[in-house]
Parts: structure tokens; C-alpha cells; sequence
């Protein structure tokens, strides 16, 4: 196992949530991304791109700033998946606790993706790829996707152009978008969670098909809910061995007919985490990194889902240009990724992520629309946000 006390390196474009996580289990670590919220500036040391540097988020740029910190170790986070070449560089004399460059290549290439599932008798929605010679039927809603994004960037319907080659088309289907986490050995995986996403949600200043947070468990009946898990248990123990998985790692899908089509596989841990370490009491940084040492815990998720809460998250998207007032007292409202007093945050660019545990799913998403209103309401006492003057 890694040693706890050698300082591991968190890199992405936001990683508070593996720094409260890291920390938590007794880790220490030295944050490197983006934002740099004053949460995470009082969880760990660190280096933001906008704050310290005052530059755009690249993953060229992240790497580059990575080369003064001293780490034996890294974790990637959010969007380095799309990067191998850049994760690479990151684990030149470090210790990668995260799945291999090489490993990225495949995975996040949806058309070995999909040749895998399909082979195994899963269930992939209906593609099409630039360069293929035999074209479906074009029948019903179709989406236009990037090869490679995230968070729902970029995502549109199609209106019949013509396919640009850095994207793909997708037949749209009816159903629950959901996601699970799972963590995993190289040879199989243990599922420790499964939600329900929230997508474009206009509570929370989000549109289209922007990724705005998740309900965990899924809206649905008992029964129904005991064959996705297992199914999605079948699915993560397939594509663990077929594309040797390490650690933490993410599949997004459509609960549709009574299947599990995958959409998605995100090779890193991925924002509903945090959930399932907060609602099941699991400390599921330390399991990401022994994972690396080919242990996986024990963990039962269909007795966790009848024994917890529900919980949920939900990312505040400003929906014009504002300026923050007082943040300070965020930090005691189960707010997370806060600004700092002061901080101008442009239209379109998330404020805030909120935490909410319930009796039921429909209880916390009430209870997360609730504490977003009291968010925008404390402007009235100096602490919440003021719409900038054009």
C-alpha cells in the first residue's frame, strides 16, 4: 500500500472532492487544478491555474504546472481521461494511482467500447461513426456528440447536417440516465454506488444536456432497481477484466426497457463519489488507492441501499454574470466548491455544488432546489450573489 504520509499529487480541473475525500482517510495530499475553491485551499496545499497562475484551464498548462510540485504519487481527476499523452507526462516519476495512458486510449474510444459490450450481449445504443461505410437507418431522435468531452459539453440533437469527423451520432433513447461507481482491480469490480443523474435542470441554472448533479438511489421500483444493479455488477465485472480497470472508475448509461445501455466510461473517480463515501460511511479514496495493490473492499450495495438515506448533489450553474458576496458561512451549509468573497463568475460557470440527504430521492432533490433558493436568497444579508451592472 502507499504510504499515507508521502504527499500524493490530486490533478484536474477541480479536485476538491478527492482532497476532502483524501484527507478524510488520513492521506496527504497537494492539490493542482483550476479552480482552487477556498474549500479546497483550506483542505491541503496547492497551486489553482486562474489564482495562481491567472491562465486558462489546458491540460497542457496543468502538466506543465505540476513539474514545481513535489509528489512521489498522482490521482487524476476531470478531464485528464481525454488526455493520456498528458497523464503520461504527469506520472513520469511518480507513482500512477490511476488507470494507465495505454488503458485510456481504449476505454474512452466509444467504438472499442461498444465492440466490447456487444460482444459480451450488452446493450450499446445504435452509432454512428465518421468513416463508417454502412450507415443505419436514420429513424427517430438522434444526438450529435463530441468523441471525447464530459459533463454533457457540447451535446445536442441532430438536426440531419453533415457529421463532422471529431464527433459521432447516437439514437436518443427514452429512459432514466443514471451512472455507477465502482471500484476495481485490474481483474474485477466492486459496485459501491449507483444514482440517478440530474441533467439540464433549470433549478439549478442548468439547460440542454448539461450534467448538473445525481439522486442516489434511482427513482424506481425495488424490484426494478435489484435488476439494474445486477446487471450493471455483470457489466463492471466485463469490462474491469476485458479492459484491466484500476481503482476508482465511472459508467454512465440508460435505464431503458429493462436493460442497461451504456453510454459512457469514465476511467477515474467521477463527482458521485463523494455521496457514497458521505451516505455508507466508506472512505473510498483508501479503496482507490489499495485498489492498486489488487485489494477491493467488501461491501454489500443492495443491503447499503435498503439500510441509508437517500442523498443528492447538485452543481448551481450562474445563469447571468454575478459578483459573490460574504461566502464564509457556506462552509457550515453542506455547500461545497465555494468562492471566495468578492469572486466575479461569469453566465454559464458553476457557483457551487450543494449536499442533501433524505428519507427519499423525491425529498432530496426538494431539499437541494430549497438550499439553491436560500443560496440565491442571501444576497439579501451581504452572502449570497449580486447580478453584475452591464
Amino acid at each position: 500500500m502507499f504510504a499515507r504520509l508521502q504527499p500524493i499529487l490530486l490533478a484536474g480541473i477541480t479536485v476538491r472532492m478527492l482532497a476532502e475525500m483524501a484527507t478524510r482517510a488520513g492521506y496527504a495530499v497537494v492539490s493542482l487544478d483550476y479552480f482552487g475553491d477556498a474549500d479546497l485551499r483550506g483542505l491541503c496545499p496547492g497551486i489553482s491555474l486562474r489564482r495562481d497562475h491567472n491562465i486558462s484551464f489546458t491540460p497542457d498548462a496543468l502538466v506543465n504546472a505540476a513539474n514545481g510540485l513535489d509528489a512521489p504519487a498522482v490521482v487524476y481527476s476531470a478531464s485528464l481521461e481525454n488526455h493520456p499523452n498528458q497523464v503520461a507526462r504527469l506520472a513520469q516519476k511518480r507513482t500512477l494511482l490511476g488507470n494507465a495512458p495505454e488503458t485510456l486510449v481504449r476505454v474512452r474510444d466509444s467504438r472499442q467500447l461498444a465492440a466490447a459490450l456487444r460482444s459480451a450481449g450488452f446493450c450499446y445504443p445504435q452509432t454512428v461513426w465518421p468513416g463508417d461505410e454502412i450507415v443505419p437507418e436514420i429513424t427517430g431522435q438522434w444526438l450529435w456528440k463530441p468523441m471525447r468531452s464530459g459533463g454533457g459539453h457540447g451535446v445536442r440533437v441532430w438536426h440531419g447536417e453533415p457529421l463532422a469527423k471529431e464527433g459521432i451520432l447516437q439514437k436518443r433513447l427514452p429512459g432514466m440516465v443514471c451512472s455507477a461507481t465502482f471500484v476495481a482491480n485490474g481483474l474485477e469490480g466492486i459496485l459501491v454506488g449507483v444514482t440517478e443523474q440530474l441533467i439540464g435542470e433549470e433549478a439549478f441554472g442548468a439547460s440542454g444536456f448539461r450534467y448538473c448533479g445525481n439522486l442516489m438511489p434511482p427513482r424506481l421500483p425495488h424490484d426494478e432497481l435489484l435488476m439494474l444493479l445486477r446487471e450493471v455488477q455483470s457489466i463492471v465485472n466485463y469490462i474491469t477484466a476485458e479492459f484491466g480497470l484500476r481503482g476508482l472508475n465511472g459508467l454512465d448509461f440508460i435505464w431503458h426497457e429493462g436493460r442497461v445501455w451504456t453510454i459512457e466510461l469514465n476511467p477515474r473517480p467521477t463527482a458521485p463519489v463523494e455521496l457514497m463515501e458521505w451516505v455508507y460511511d466508506l472512505r473510498l479514496f483508501a479503496a482507490h488507492v489499495q485498489a492498486f495493490t489488487g485489494q477491493l473492499p467488501s461491501f454489500d450495495l443492495e443491503q447499503a441501499i435498503r439500510d441509508a438515506p437517500a442523498a443528492g448533489k447538485a452543481i448551481l450553474f450562474a445563469t447571468e454574470d454575478i459578483i459573490l458576496g460574504d461566502t464564509r458561512s457556506w462552509f457550515e451549509r453542506d455547500i461545497r466548491d465555494i468562492p471566495y468573497p468578492g469572486e466575479h463568475i461569469r453566465r454559464g460557470n458553476p457557483v457551487c455544488t450543494v449536499l442533501a440527504k433524505a428519507a427519499t430521492p423525491d425529498l432530496c432533490e426538494h431539499k437541494l432546489e430549497q438550499r439553491v433558493d436560500e443560496i440565491k436568497n442571501m444576497a439579501q444579508l451581504g452572502a449570497g450573489f449580486i447580478p453584475v451592472q452591464v
